[in-house]
């Protein structure tokens, strides 16, 4: 590859990523939806550059939020996954929700948006869904894997659901609650649920 080829590489490299900062900018002030006009006026590179590097507005978004994902993902790994006491997984796993809202809300918020007229975004929003919720499971294994399928997949849900995304804009948004009420009060939640595992 010639030193102008290596050059038009970088410099593209540079514009993409720029652009997918603007974007993640625009979902931080509450902007879910822009358009590749706005994203271009405020990233600085032309419109017709945005068009080169992205097919349209979906690829565009889709690759913003995978983006994001990607520079936090390691917040999806839950460290000691299965391991500790009962109280000490709980407190994990709670923590580990709370890190995940406090460093892709904005994201998440555009994902869960964008999916209902998104086939690929959907598609993304369900991988981490899918990745939360086994992590429940397999965390809990001890408490859940004693109960009956039926009764394991009910106990399971309500637990994922507790400390879901949802969840979380509900206690820390709606509620206005802060970071160490939420956390009191979804540990004091999944104590509950997985208590019942002990009946």
């Amino acid at each position: 590859m010639t030193k102008k080829a290596d050059g038009r590489t970088a410099r593209r490299d540079r514009n993409s990523e720029a652009v997918l900062d603007t974007v993640h900018e625009l979902f931080v002030e509450g902007n879910f939806t822009p358009s590749v006009e706005e994203v271009a006026a405020r990233s600085g590179v032309s419109l017709r550059s945005v068009y080169r590097y992205f097919e349209d507005t979906d690829d565009l978004l889709q690759q913003a939020i995978g983006r994001r994902v990607e520079l936090v993902g390691d917040l999806y790994a839950l460290e000691g996954l299965g391991e500790g006491s009962r109280e000490e997984r709980i407190q994990a796993l709670v923590d580990q929700r709370l890190q995940l809202h406090t460093k892709l809300a904005p994201t998440i918020r555009a994902a869960m948006l964008r999916s209902a007229d998104s086939p690929r975004i959907a598609a993304q929003v369900r991988t981490r869904r899918e990745l939360l919720a086994d992590q429940v499971l397999a965390h809990f294994d001890p408490e859940l894997g004693r109960l009956d399928r039926s009764r394991r997949t009910e106990l399971a849900a309500c637990i994922d659901s507790l400390c879901s995304f949802e969840s979380m804009e509900l206690l820390r948004v709606r509620s206005k609650l802060s970071p160490s009420r939420a956390r009191r009060a979804m540990v004091a939640g999944v104590t509950a649920l997985l208590a019942a595992s002990d009946i």
